[in-house]
């Protein structure tokens, strides 16, 4: 599995947390130093099921100071996969990536449900 997140983030902390409690092997990847690519986002987002604005790290700084809450829904979706792939700050995380599931954000039912450990 692939681990991408933001190192300073508790959020992100609290979920490599759970993972390493749980006995999960992952590879943890810097949003911020590898920032995913349009490509990955786009196939992210096909395999999550989730609309994609829940990509958007909304609590962001970058997300409100450019009145992403305004501008989002009149952008088409390729628009939106570039601003994403634009600044790894303007992602949701943690995001964790596997075989035939991608989870965004930690809720740990949600984890506990994808990776068969309830």
């Amino acid at each position: 599995m692939i681990f991408v997140c933001y190192p300073k983030c508790t959020t992100c902390q609290k979920a490599k947390k759970w993972l390493e409690s749980n006995g999960l092997a992952f590879e943890e990847r810097h949003i911020k130093e590898n920032n995913p690519t349009i490509e990955e986002i786009k196939d992210w987002h096909k395999k999550s099921g989730l609309p994609l604005k829940n990509f958007f790290n909304t609590s962001g700084r970058l997300y409100r100071e450019l009145k992403l809450k305004e501008k989002l829904p009149a952008m088409g979706e390729n628009e939106q996969y570039r601003l994403l792939a634009s600044d790894g700050m303007m992602v949701k995380r943690p995001i964790l990536i596997g075989d035939g599931f991608v989870l965004v954000g930690f809720k740990e039912t949600d984890w506990k449900a994808a990776l068969g450990n309830e």
